[in-house]
């Protein structure tokens, strides 16, 4: 078994996709409109499968917003720099909620962004070999 992919509902497609593509870095690698059953999808990742998962992100047509509730963690992405990815997502729109630094009571070196519909999104530091 493998992760393949994780689904998230989005309330304005375009501008997710923007948001992952533009300001986080991923391609657009499908879409997908279903009008007669009232959804549109985009996958997007640094890669499509079976190399990469990817992101699933659905627009169920009218729907503008979605609660978050208490279930929901985030998704992590693995830096080269967080302190510089956290720069670059500024620069392009994205907004940090938790500046790179330090994870409490360990090295690994952590930040957090959040994409327009509310989902948070880690950023891992992880030096190349």
């Amino acid at each position: 078994m493998r992760l393949l992919h994780t689904m998230l509902r989005v309330g304005n497609l375009q501008r997710s996709i923007d948001f992952y593509t533009q300001v986080m870095g991923m391609q657009l690698l499908r879409t997908t409109d279903r009008p007669e059953q009232q959804y549109s999808l985009a996958f997007v990742g640094y890669g499509s499968n079976p190399e990469h998962a990817e992101l699933e992100l659905t627009y169920n047509y009218g729907v503008e917003q979605y609660e978050m509730g208490t279930a929901y963690g985030h998704i992590a992405i693995e830096v080269p720099d967080a302190y510089a990815a956290c720069e670059r997502i500024r620069a392009h729109g994205g907004q940090v909620t938790r500046e790179a630094g330090p994870v409490k009571g360990g090295h690994t070196v952590i930040a957090f962004v959040t994409d327009p519909d509310g989902y948070k999104i880690e950023l891992i530091e992880r030096k190349p070999a």
